[in-house]
């Protein structure tokens, strides 16, 4: 008997579309063609649409605590309400207008020299940054059982130094608006006479900006952003940063020693501390200040910050519903209260005990597959499996949840809340530096649909939210748990293994475990991936970057190869069937299709090609199912179709 419903509706696949010509739109042509891109959306698709399903569920938790009545200051429910109240009371926020800032606003006016300037941007460092370089507390790439500074480039307001520095036409589109905004948001500031010459500081610096930074290509790789410097080193590296004050400021006592990630930018940056003048700076940090608090301040700022940031960079027409706005608020700075309430009403055990078999065959997958490579030799082998053991996984939300006693939020005060937030946050990563590494913490709330590897813990991670249909179902055919969310966790799993992973080992410390002939052999089978991806074009022929991209594209193709074998590792244990047709391993492919389907304009297809180190959806599948085997064995793949590609070009890593 065939099961009518095994989680993928046959009725979104184009079946007049060739799966061998175009896999992508064979699996997902009738839904891309039903389903059109909502006007307060760049992009709409399966992930998408789940995290558009979890806010309702979200709005429906904070629909019942905004009803509570006499709920004690301090709780999760006073927290939660009063955040989101503030949020959608606009009227409050329209009369307040520039007055929640104007006690930083003030600190940036009585900057009077140099070292005023560096405390104050330390102060504005500890409410989200805004400066030119950024701080963060994270472990030490070398010594994984504690934390370190990291100092970091920051500063820009555009996605990538490129925007600044290049003339194709996607770069001067994105420029000239971006002059404008500025000019806009100054106006809105009262600054109206001032608004050019303003619009003319910011981007002198921030050009000046881009041209130190470091390219993104770089960014990636972690050999190329580890400097440790002890003190007495940084300070003479940047004799214009007044380090002692600047870390006293923001809560870092008694450093020692830190990460720098690119000394040559933190040096030319201290250089132009003192050759622009005091008043650019404020300027500058002024507008840093402002544009990073738009979305909090008068209807006005807010539209104004949407039709840059919404609808230039990513092509949407509207701006979304207030209720989604402060959602999103309440969900940034209050993301582990609110993911407590919401896996209390919708994640359930038995989600949890049919993800772990899940991700159990998945390991077991992979040590075969370790054990396999043709072109890795048996000492590497050896510690690819200890390192694979040690790999942890967290599934669904944390063991301990996040305290936030202490934190005031107001039913009155939507910036005020957002700022103390801030702060509280920023306190409570300034105290890792007294504590030994947290290995229970999570970089995501539960309701987060997305998923991450932390090579630096080992670590895999699937947050609740992902874990629902379309990708995830206890009730579905395994062919759908195993092709899209097996294939996620694969994903996941293959990025500790990945370009930049693999040079971690199993306790997560920066070494090199493999052998030099090992890693040759790598590189050159990663090579064949970077010239495969640096062949697609997006909207008016914006390239994707190969390089940029490798280490999700090595993800990608790990993460299908690893997720069907485990799910021949199921089909052993299970009887196989077809069903609407398809055997296992094709609808394994129409499952592994689902979890890419989206929708995107145009402009938002342009900025994530140029700053996004996924590949865009369309090249995520095809690019990938043109590498694997098994897709060929599923579908009948011959020389001359247009996803074929010869044995000797495919790519075959892990």
């Amino acid at each position: 008997m065939q099961k009518k419903d095994w989680g993928f509706d046959t009725r979104d696949m184009d079946k007049k579309v060739r799966p061998q010509d175009d896999f992508f739109h064979y699996a997902n042509g009738g839904w891309l063609k039903k389903n059109k891109i909502p006007p307060h959306e760049s992009r709409w698709g399966s992930f998408i649409m789940l995290r558009y399903d979890t806010e309702k569920k979200l709005h429906k938790l904070v629909r019942k605590v905004q009803k509570m009545k006499k709920l004690a200051a301090g709780s999760p429910e006073q927290m939660v309400r009063d955040f989101y109240l503030s949020g959608l009371d606009m009227k409050k926020r329209n009369a307040l207008g520039l007055k929640p800032l104007r006690e930083w606003l003030d600190r940036i006016a009585a900057v009077k020299d140099v070292r005023s300037l560096v405390s104050t941007i330390a102060h504005l460092e500890t409410i989200g940054g805004g400066g030119p370089w950024g701080v963060m507390v994270d472990q030490d790439m070398k010594n994984s059982e504690r934390y370190i500074i990291y100092l970091h480039q920051s500063g820009l307001s555009l996605p990538d130094r490129d925007y600044y520095l290049k003339d194709d036409a996607e770069s001067k589109r994105v420029r000239s608006a971006y002059e404008k905004h500025l000019e806009a948001m100054f106006a809105l500031m009262g600054k109206s006479k001032e608004a050019e010459k303003n619009r003319e500081t910011v981007m002198r610096i921030e050009t000046k900006l881009a041209r130190i930074s470091m390219k993104k290509e770089d960014l990636r790789d972690v050999d190329k952003t580890y400097h440790k410097m002890h003190f007495a080193a940084l300070a003479r590296v940047t004799r214009n940063v007044d380090w002692n004050s600047y870390f006293k400021i923001i809560g870092a006592k008694k450093v020692r020693e830190v990460v720098v990630m690119q000394p040559k930018f933190l040096k030319a940056v201290s250089a132009m501390l003192v050759a622009e003048p005091l008043e650019d700076w404020k300027t500058y940090l002024t507008w840093h200040l402002v544009g990073g608090a738009a979305s909090y301040l008068t209807a006005k700022f807010e539209k104004q910050n949407f039709a840059f940031y919404g609808m230039v960079l990513s092509g949407n027409k509207k701006m979304k519903p207030r209720w989604r706005r402060a959602l999103g608020a309440v969900n940034g700075s209050l993301g582990e209260l609110l993911g407590k309430l919401y896996v209390q009403a919708y994640f359930g055990p038995e989600a949890k005990k049919k993800i772990k078999a899940v991700v159990a065959d998945l390991f077991e997958a992979y040590e075969a597959r370790i054990k396999s490579l043709d072109w890795m030799s048996a000492a590497t082998k050896r510690k690819a499996l200890l390192k694979l053991r040690q790999m942890a996984r967290k599934l669904g939300y944390p063991d301990k949840w996040r305290s936030y006693r202490g934190l005031v939020v107001r039913p009155d005060d939507y910036l005020g809340n957002a700022v103390r937030a801030s702060l509280f946050e920023h306190a409570r990563v300034m105290r890792r530096l007294r504590k030994p590494v947290d290995r229970t913490e999570w970089l995501m709330s539960p309701q987060t649909v997305n998923a991450y590897c932390n090579p630096g813990m080992n670590e895999i991670v699937f947050p609740a939210a992902i874990l629902q249909p379309p990708f995830f179902d206890p009730n579905a055919d395994d062919a759908l748990n195993y092709g899209a969310m097996g294939t996620v966790i694969g994903h996941e799993m293959t990025h500790n293994f990945d370009d930049q992973g693999s040079k971690f080992d199993g306790k997560g410390n920066r070494k090199t475990w493999w052998t030099k002939r090992d890693r040759a052999r790598f590189e050159k089978k990663a090579r064949v991936l970077v010239k495969q991806f640096n062949e697609y074009t997006v909207a008016d022929g914006v390239k994707v970057n190969g390089q940029l991209t490798l280490g999700e594209n090595i993800a990608d193709l790990g993460g299908a190869s690893i997720a069907y074998e485990a799910y021949q590792l199921r089909l052993a244990k299970t009887k196989r069937s077809n069903i609407d047709g398809f055997t296992p391993e094709q609808r394994f492919s129409l499952s592994f299709a689902l979890f890419e389907r989206e929708n995107t304009r145009p402009e938002f297809e342009k900025m994530m090609a140029i700053n996004d180190p996924h590949s865009p959806s369309e090249f995520r599948i095809n690019g990938t199912a043109s590498n694997l085997p098994e897709f060929y064995a599923a579908f009948g793949v011959k020389k001359g179709d247009k996803l074929y590609r010869e044995p000797k070009d495919r790519a075959k890593i892990w």
